[in-house]
């Protein structure tokens, strides 16, 4: 219930100060977490980036603004656009109609209300997983910044995985693998100093690249595990499943750590993996 709380008071946060700069820190700080695992988890529970949603709350109110006679520049600086032309464009994608035409009578126009975070028991099927402590390790591989939208990296993450397929980067990561505790080939999420993260393909390996590679260091963290089976999009269902379903109610909170992505097998079309995420038991 601490979680579902955070989150509430994420939400009441990013209400208090919708025409400021909104700190996504701030919000995280409110959430519990770290800005990478509030973004995440933010965008699975109310199926929608955080960046969306503000855009979207942002913009059910100022179309209520403009019908109440606001003119389009002054509701454009309200909401912290420093153009009408950029407020212009942010208004149409939502509304799919001109800040301009919102202002007439019987415009059609859409309302987000504020989210608000719940347990709901669906009934699903349980989810099996083990708690695992590890002591660091080094992992070596190619890396990608990606964005703050998880529908944007949906795409991102598999086109990268199939380009490093291609040029025998997989292959070359599996013959550096040498690390018996972390096998496989790892897809794993390291987030950034601010509001980016890292995406890495890589292995645990203790053996020199000979600059061949970028290599990082993955600290000591106690993991929840959860194995697997399918493609990649199984493995989005599973990633999901778990910030929904088993964190809100498990006894543990996201540690402040990378997800990992285990690939025991080379298959894309029915993968043998796991997934890791760093916890630890609620405060």
């Amino acid at each position: 219930m601490e979680l579902i709380t955070g989150l509430n008071a994420a939400v009441a946060y990013i209400e208090q100060h919708i025409t400021d700069d909104i700190s996504v820190e701030q919000a995280a700080e409110k959430a519990g977490c770290s800005v990478y695992h509030f973004q995440r988890m933010f965008a699975y529970l109310a199926d929608v980036p955080l960046s969306e949603y503000i855009r979207r709350r942002r913009m059910s109110l100022a179309a209520a603004d403009l019908q109440n006679g606001g003119t389009v520049l002054d509701v454009a600086l309200k909401y912290r656009y420093e153009s009408p032309t950029a407020f212009n464009r942010a208004f149409k994608k939502v509304h799919n109609i001109a800040p301009s035409a919102a202002k007439k009578k019987g415009a059609l126009l859409h309302s987000f209300p504020p989210v608000t975070f719940s347990i709901s028991v669906t009934g699903g099927e349980p989810l099996s997983f083990r708690i695992e402590k590890k002591p660091s390790f080094r992992i070596a591989g190619i890396t990608a910044e990606l964005a703050n939208d998880l529908e944007t990296n949906f795409a991102t993450v598999p086109k990268m995985w199939l380009k490093a397929s291609l040029f025998g980067t997989v292959r070359k990561l599996a013959a550096l693998q040498d690390n018996p505790a972390v096998p496989g080939i790892l897809g794993v999420s390291i987030p950034g100093n601010d509001d980016t993260w890292n995406y890495w393909i890589a292995a645990a390996t203790g053996k020199d690249t000979d600059g061949k590679f970028a290599s990082c260091e993955i600290g000591a963290f106690t993991w929840a595990v959860f194995a697997g089976s399918g493609t990649g999009a199984d493995i989005q269902k599973l990633e999901k499943c778990i910030v929904t379903e088993w964190l809100p109610s498990s006894g543990y909170e996201y540690d402040n750590g990378p997800d990992v992505e285990v690939y025991l097998t080379p298959d894309p079309k029915n993968a043998q993996f796991e997934v890791w995420i760093p916890v630890c038991k609620k405060r």
